[in-house]
């Protein structure tokens, strides 16, 4: 298996995986995204985004996908979306690959913190984070507007 930094090629699996996603969250009618959109979000004029892909012979089997953030107070950070695995892949170290290589481009950047956030029902995603020493916050709530 390789970890790489995605390339536009790589949009139509990463849909595909993102899919998978929502369906196992059972929100499978909340992706709204496309790979055309995806194609101009994440390698057009303007880049929102950065991916890394999981990679085998089989293909692609996982993504992370993250993005530059800024506090006030600590300065520039990485926001890490979402990491996915293809369920046949769970449980063979794809999620810790993609996470640890996540947390290399933040130090690389020169990025103070990591942030992310965990379904508090997803047991499984919860025991892999705190094997990081994740701080897990009760403080804060979380706040979103829909723009549809």
């Amino acid at each position: 298996m390789q970890i790489r930094k995605g390339k536009p090629e790589d949009v139509s699996a990463a849909l595909q995986l993102i899919k998978e996603l929502a369906e196992f969250e059972k929100a499978p009618e909340q992706v709204t995204n496309t790979e055309a959109q995806m194609l101009e979000d994440g390698f057009g004029k303007n880049p929102v985004f950065r991916m890394l892909v999981a990679e085998t012979e089989e293909g692609i089997i996982g993504i992370a996908i993250y993005f530059l953030k800024y506090s006030t107070w600590k300065g520039k950070g990485i926001y890490l979306d979402d990491i996915v695995v293809n369920e046949k892949f769970r449980g063979q170290g794809v999620g810790k690959k993609l996470f640890e290589a996540v947390k290399a481009e933040a130090i690389e950047e020169g990025c103070k913190q990591l942030h992310w956030q965990v379904l508090d029902w997803n047991e499984k995603a919860i025991h892999f984070y705190k094997k990081f020493n994740s701080e897990f916050d009760a403080e804060w709530i979380n706040c979103k507007l829909h723009f549809n």
